[in-house]
């Protein structure tokens, strides 16, 4: 018997022709043992992944709304919060057009591209968001200059490119493979160099989301809470609070994730060949996925609606419009109230 791992970015079913086939497929000689009923497993995450797309484009959308259309974007901040939301509004609205990714060559790259760049910028922006809390907070005098629009936008366009160059490869080697009546969108790789861009793949995610911008957000936010602690500012046990819950959201988030990815790229160096854990690996991807997925339904909440000045503007647009809602149903009232006495009079 043979034990079939498939490690995937977006991986539902191996049989589905739907959804993102993976980055590579291991075959190894082992026992497989008792089989369990993985389809249950399947429709558990296709659900999961219709509830993080609804979750997540409300969420984004809302706060894009009032970023675009009711406060000026004129800080870094607020740079980086639109350039946030703009980056989990491409992951969220990737996952239902996999449905689609398999039709042709083009929709198969323009999807993994989306899904890939979405992915990393993501990322990306929380790091840098956090980079620019420590600005403000730990060198509030000498980052003044730094924390203007213009440098936030500068340092949006590089992490934005930074996205792009490191979904590319992703991009250039997706492809469609027929199986029977199916037409599965994934990774085919040169033969001669598939075992380096199989462990590129998992360094560029490890990379990413756990050596390089995980030490970054701890290091920003232990650094701020040592200021806070030095101050008086009534306000600070709630940025205690809001700090622990931004550095524990991206550590639950995304390490079990990454800690897998780690774990496959182990597996693919030859230091782990044992078939139990590769099962387990396997397993656990998905809800992994998931889990890491659920990140950008999360963001809106930690990023934007617990600030001040985000709130006043949601409150003022919400109480506008409720007040519109108000006036329309005023009128409507007065109108059938006229028709109504119209009526009784004419039939006097």
């Amino acid at each position: 018997m043979f034990c079939f791992v498939s490690h995937s970015s977006m991986n539902m079913s191996d049989n589905e022709s739907w959804m993102y086939q993976g980055d590579y497929d291991i075959v190894f000689s082992c026992d497989e043992g008792t089989s369990t009923d993985g389809s249950n497993k399947h429709m558990v995450l296709l659900v999961l992944y219709y509830v993080l797309f609804c979750l997540g484009l409300l969420g984004n959308s809302t706060v894009l709304w009032v970023l675009l259309r009711h406060i000026k974007v004129k800080t870094m901040t607020d740079v980086c919060l639109l350039n946030l939301v703009l980056s989990d509004l491409l992951l969220t609205v990737s996952l239902p057009l996999w449905a689609y990714s398999s039709q042709n060559l083009v929709s198969c790259k323009l999807i993994t591209g989306v899904y890939q760049v979405g992915f990393y910028s993501g990322t990306l922006f929380v790091t840098l968001m956090s980079v620019d809390r420590y600005l403000a907070i730990v060198h509030a005098v000498a980052a003044v200059q730094a924390r203007t629009l213009r440098y936030g936008i500068t340092a949006s366009v590089i992490t934005w490119v930074i996205s792009v160059i490191m979904a590319t490869p992703q991009v250039i080697f997706v492809s469609l493979e027929m199986d029977g009546n199916d037409s599965h969108c994934h990774p085919v790789y040169p033969e001669d160099s598939q075992y380096f861009w199989k462990l590129r793949q998992n360094f560029s995610e490890n990379t990413v989301g756990l050596f390089v911008c995980l030490p970054i957000i701890v290091f920003c936010y232990v650094k701020i809470l040592v200021v806070l602690s030095k101050c008086r500012n009534s306000k600070k046990n709630r940025a205690v609070k809001l700090i622990f819950t931004i550095v524990c959201v991206f550590v639950v988030c995304w390490v079990p994730y990454n800690v897998l990815v780690f774990l496959q790229t182990l597996e693919q160096l030859g230091v782990l060949n044992n078939c139990n854990v590769f099962k387990a690996i396997g397993s656990a991807m998905g809800f992994a996925e998931i889990i890491a997925l659920s990140h950008c339904c999360i963001n809106p909440v930690v990023y934007a609606f617990v600030g001040e000045k985000f709130r006043r503007s949601l409150a003022r647009v919400l109480s506008k419009y409720l007040d519109t809602l108000k006036s329309i149903s005023a009128v409507a009232a007065d109108t059938m109230k006229s028709v109504f006495i119209s009526g009784v009079l004419y039939s006097l």
